[in-house]
């Protein structure tokens, strides 16, 4: 029988008051505003939450021991408390505080001037989701359309502004309220104002002399020509029209500088993109009894979302057979037979920050003896291409290194003439210029080896041309390829030479046909070196023992 808890019949009694002196709280609040209020950007978080931090636990523990006389152990305890709120609010503007700093380098490099970047638009139609253009959210961090940043530089410091467009009350009702001037602060370390004040502020800074740095609101410069003009583009348009004398300058330079080199921040954002992305690889290894491309797509995205993913970083590639041999290969339509090699160019985004991740794998879960040499052919030309990119190594030499390679195995399995032999472009290329874009071994392996991964899968390394090194906050994909099909051969010009070329090889390529083999991984450049950071399997055996794992499903 279990007994009635004994009560006692003398409780003490309950202490008058809140237990936190209101002086407590009061610093609290103030310090809470100071958050709110400060321009943090020029000093780092490190220091402003302990500060917050101490501000608010040194006062509260003397205030709870000499004016509420608590006893050590709850005066601590709730100053303690109290200052981890107050350092919360540090941590909660931690994003603010990261692009706050990006800033503070952009105006470094400033001086004087005014920085005016766009955002992405709102979509033209319903049930898409909205995609932020790069340079904009690595500036502000904010992921909402029809957005405009200025920054009033004056001595190399910076003072930034929000301009935003919040939705009205019934389209609000149906997507969502977005960011406003009173929350501009709070979640994004600078005052925000309505995007109806811009017209009248940009003329109020255009008419101090200041030159303007503009950060184009595009992707690329195919995308907006002088005839097809941005937001961004009409507004400084305006200006010059209004001030003839106005300068006006490409600011992506200066952003692409500083967005180049990866902080600590963001090497942790791009670890967790590519852990994402490698547990969707693995999931789609795993897929019982696969017959089309689009079910291993959609185990790979799956997978993306289910851990947390905002989207596929770009269009997944997902090619079986011959359409593995197609770069860009999107529609992921066709079957996957058994005997098919796929190719699967998947990866994740993850607050922003992409990874790039590509495997080869059997349909049957077993690679036959042509795959397998094709296969180890693009795994060794990965791992020099590994071996040469280290802290301070030539990019160029990683590459050439890995193509060299590549031709001389291509050379060894008949699929070209020799190692330095040519053949005439279905392209535009002047042989003679860029001979080594004329070699036949170019033919069966047409893309680089290398490209930097970020807020964009492309993003920028430190260093380009063709002295550029690795350096310390890199991070880059290395990604080598074999595409063999006999359409690559349809598809040469009828020339003497490219005959001799195609009656030599045709039947190697026969051998080989409708093989694509890419694989590619994510790494980092830490001040220990080069870290792969996409693991998941890559060597043959590895998924072979992977895939049989699959459980055997019956079709229906």
């Amino acid at each position: 029988m279990i007994q009635p808890p004994i009560l006692n019949p003398n409780p003490p009694e309950a202490p008058s008051g809140t237990p936190i002196h209101p002086l407590a709280a009061g610093v609290l609040v103030a310090v809470d505003n100071l958050w709110n209020l400060a321009d943090w950007a020029v000093v780092t978080w490190w220091v402003t939450v302990p500060l917050s931090f101490l501000s608010v636990f040194v006062p509260t523990l003397w205030f709870q021991r000499r004016l509420r006389k608590d006893r050590w152990g709850s005066a601590v305890a709730k100053a303690l408390a109290l200052g981890l709120v107050a350092a919360a609010q540090g941590v909660l503007l931690e994003g603010g505080e990261l692009s706050a700093a990006r800033r503070e380098a952009i105006a470094a490099r400033v001086d004087s001037g005014v920085v005016i970047a766009f955002g992405g638009r709102a979509l033209v139609h319903d049930f898409s989701t909205f995609y932020q253009l790069p340079a904009f959210r690595y500036l502000t961090e904010l992921n909402e359309p029809d957005a405009a940043l200025v920054m009033v530089v004056r001595n190399k410091r910076a003072q930034s502004t929000l301009f935003l467009t919040p939705l009205d009350a019934r389209t609000a009702f149906y997507y969502g309220v977005r960011a406003d001037s009173a929350t501009s602060v709070a979640k994004y370390g600078m005052p925000g104002r309505s995007a109806s004040a811009l017209p009248a502020y940009l003329d109020s800074l255009a008419a101090t002399g200041l030159p303007f740095y503009h950060v184009p609101d595009v992707e690329t410069m195919d995308f907006a020509r002088n005839d097809t003009l941005t937001r961004g583009q009409e507004a400084l348009k305006g200006l010059a029209k209004r001030f003839p004398s106005l300068a006006v300058r490409n600011g992506m330079p200066l952003v692409l500088q500083v967005r180049a080199k990866k902080s600590d921040a963001e090497m942790a954002l791009i670890r967790q993109a590519a852990e994402i992305s490698a547990e969707g690889h693995r999931a789609a290894m795993l897929t019982a009894n696969p017959t089309q491309e689009y079910e291993l797509r959609a185990t790979l995205e799956y997978e993306f979302t289910r851990r947390g993913a905002e989207r596929p970083a770009y269009g997944s590639i997902v090619g079986a057979g011959i359409n593995g041999t197609t770069l860009h290969y999107m529609k992921a339509s066709d079957p996957a037979k058994p005997g098919d090699l796929v190719v699967m160019d998947a990866a994740a985004e993850y607050r922003g920050y992409a990874a790039d991740i590509t495997r080869t794998i059997p349909v049957s879960g077993t690679y036959t003896a042509q795959q397998r040499q094709l296969y180890q052919l693009v795994r060794d030309a990965q791992d020099i291409a590994e071996r040469f990119s280290k802290p301070g190594m030539s990019v160029r030499a990683a590459t050439d290194s890995s193509v060299a390679l590549r031709a001389r195995g291509l050379a060894a399995l008949g699929l070209v003439e020799s190692v330095e032999a040519s053949f005439d472009p279905p392209w535009n290329v002047n042989c003679t210029m860029s001979p080594a874009q004329c070699r036949q071994s170019n033919l069966w392996m047409i893309h680089g080896i290398t490209h930097g991964i970020g807020l964009a899968v492309h993003d920028p390394m430190q260093e380009n041309g063709p002295d550029a090194k690795f350096a310390v906050g890199d991070a880059f994909t290395i990604e080598p390829g074999i595409y063999v099909s006999t359409k690559a051969l349809d598809v040469l010009p009828d020339t003497p030479k490219n005959r001799a070329f195609i009656a030599k090889v045709r039947t190697a390529v026969l051998k080989y046909q409708n093989t694509g083999v890419r694989i590619e991984d994510d790494y980092i450049i830490t001040g220990k070196g080069l870290e792969r950071i996409s693991l998941v399997p890559r060597e043959m055996d590895e998924i072979e023992a992977l895939m049989k794992r699959r459980a055997k499903i019956q079709p229906e």
